[in-house]
């Protein structure tokens, strides 16, 4: 029953941080940095939008293809950003002048930064539990784990607390098993400290015995290393105005990389398919 009442708490957060916007809106300043037209998104690194979120660079849905036709990658543009009650949305970009790309590639030239496929080994690094204490990846004797990536400021339903509920149904659905663990990872080594985690998630994980939620506080090598390797792009952390793409990933216990759920778009049930396949057949 507690688990229950713990989902509907989190739920119910949801629900009320998308309807408590249901209809405001936002202006904001940014630069384009990607076009993404078949998709109907924009990346944006934009400046603070006033009662609502940090400098961040971030994909922002755009319904209206039309609004695709005038702007372009390089741009620095105005525009609404919108919250209703069928989900955020962008229209109205007007072209205000030349933005700045920052360059994000410093590392891209070494090995250890590159992103690994399906089969690949992942370098194991370090990282804080909840208690402060430093762990590996593969420090919980399961023979797989379900790794997400997330941050405790994402301001987006549909996006860090949307991965934590689908990896709260995984768990649900696996709760019979003993042989595979759930890591929720944070990628911000500045804020996400392993209290500020704890404050942030204990409340709806604390009842799991097969999750836990892993800092990567003062860890910065690490975790750049390990986001890349999974697939995970974030970056603006220094300045205070991050931006992440979406990425999930099965590995073994030889951090050997199983399969691979990139943005925030995937099913639970067809995740839960792919990894019983694992379980199962012991892969």
């Amino acid at each position: 029953m507690k688990k229950i009442l713990q989902i509907t708490s989190l739920l119910l957060f949801v629900i009320h941080f998308s309807c408590s916007r249901t209809e405001n809106h936002y202006p904001v300043k940014g630069t384009i940095l990607e076009m993404y037209q078949n998709e109907n998104k924009i990346k944006i690194a934009h400046d603070t939008i006033p009662e609502l979120m940090m400098p961040m660079q971030m994909d922002f849905y755009v319904p209206d293809k039309k609004e695709f036709n005038d702007i372009k990658i390089g741009d620095s543009v105005h525009f609404t950003f919108i919250w209703d009650e069928d989900g955020p949305y962008a229209k109205n970009f007007k072209i205000v002048g030349k933005g700045h790309i920052p360059n994000n590639d410093w590392f891209l030239e070494d090995e250890d930064f590159l992103e690994r496929a399906i089969g690949d080994t992942l370098d194991d690094v370090t990282l804080l539990n909840l208690d402060s204490i430093e762990v590996k990846l593969n420090s919980f004797g399961k023979e797989y784990y379900f790794i997400s990536f997330i941050f405790s400021r994402c301001p987006m339903p549909n996006m860090c607390p949307a991965v934590v509920l689908k990896n709260k149904a995984l768990i649900d659905s696996f709760s019979d098993q003993n042989n595979i663990h759930f890591l929720l990872i944070s990628f911000d080594y500045l804020f996400d400290t392993p209290s500020v985690l704890k404050n942030h998630y204990d409340f709806t994980l604390s009842d799991y015995k097969n999750i836990d939620v892993l800092s990567s506080f003062k860890k910065s090598e690490g975790i750049y290393k390990l986001g890349k390797q999974s697939g995970c792009e974030f970056w603006g952390i220094e300045k205070n105005k991050i931006g992440h793409t979406m990425q999930s990933i099965l590995i073994n216990k030889d951090l050997k990389i199983l399969g691979k759920w990139p943005g925030e778009d995937w099913k639970v049930k067809m995740a839960e398919n792919s990894i019983r396949l694992f379980l199962e057949n012991k892969i």
